[in-house]
């Protein structure tokens, strides 16, 4: 389990420390910043996969690509294989998070589509100036975000996101109200009305003036199958 945590818009070391320290409890073997132009990014770490070099955040070789990742990519060996043999090279050794900037270079946001696994991912394209948020097909790993008026905030938790001094403390009384009938919160709601969930199977794109625009990548397909032959 990790934390990851960051805002569009002006850089606000402080505000992007107390972030991080405010998911500690999720990653204690380390954490990482990177603050570029119009983005902040936070990250704390859960050392699994790659103990000595996995270190968060991850780039791609021009430094582009920018991201931090909470999860597990169950496929990144087969994808990191198929990506060196496309020419990307890597830094690590053998750490899952850093396949996510080479297959968004070599795939776009198809990307998603491709990985194995559970994740909450935020990704800044400096080409584009645009942040992507994406959570994992069934929503295994949480994913939060609050506009403001100086950009967007997100993190792994409320708590995170409620670290930055934009960010209002309103309680979203209906969100409330379905946790107390159903012991959830149904995304896109969360306890406060200045934060939402990013959906499972859900994207968002967000530029660096603050516009986000919300795409499935993934749903469940309940059609029925037909069964094509005895050994099936």
């Amino acid at each position: 389990m990790c934390g990851i945590c960051g805002f569009t818009g002006p850089a606000d070391t402080p505000a992007l420390n107390r972030m991080i320290e405010s998911l500690r409890h999720r990653g204690p073997n380390g954490s990482g910043v990177w603050e570029g132009e119009s983005i902040s990014l936070g990250m704390t770490r859960l050392a699994i996969i790659d103990i000595k070099s996995g270190q968060q955040p991850v780039f791609n070789e021009e430094k582009t690509l920018c991201a931090v990742f909470n999860g597990e990519i169950y496929n990144h060996i087969e994808l990191r294989r198929d990506l060196e043999k496309k020419g990307h090279k890597f830094y690590s050794d053998h750490a899952d998070s850093e396949v996510i900037v080479h297959l968004y270079e070599e795939y776009g946001l198809d990307f998603l589509e491709k990985l194995n696994g559970m994740f909450a991912i935020a990704l800044w394209d400096s080409r584009q100036k645009e942040l992507i948020l994406a959570r994992d097909r069934i929503g295994i790993k949480p994913l939060y975000f609050s506009k403001t008026p100086s950009g967007v905030v997100f993190g792994s938790e409320p708590k995170a996101i409620l670290s930055h001094p934009s960010v209002s403390r309103e309680p979203n009384l209906i969100a409330l109200h379905h946790y107390f009938t159903f012991k959830n919160t149904p995304s896109p709601l969360s306890a406060f009305k200045s934060i939402e969930q990013v959906r499972p199977g859900e994207f968002i794109r967000i530029s660096s003036a603050g516009e986000v625009a919300r795409r499935k990548w993934w749903q469940l397909d309940f059609r029925e199958k037909e069964i094509t032959d005895e050994e099936e």
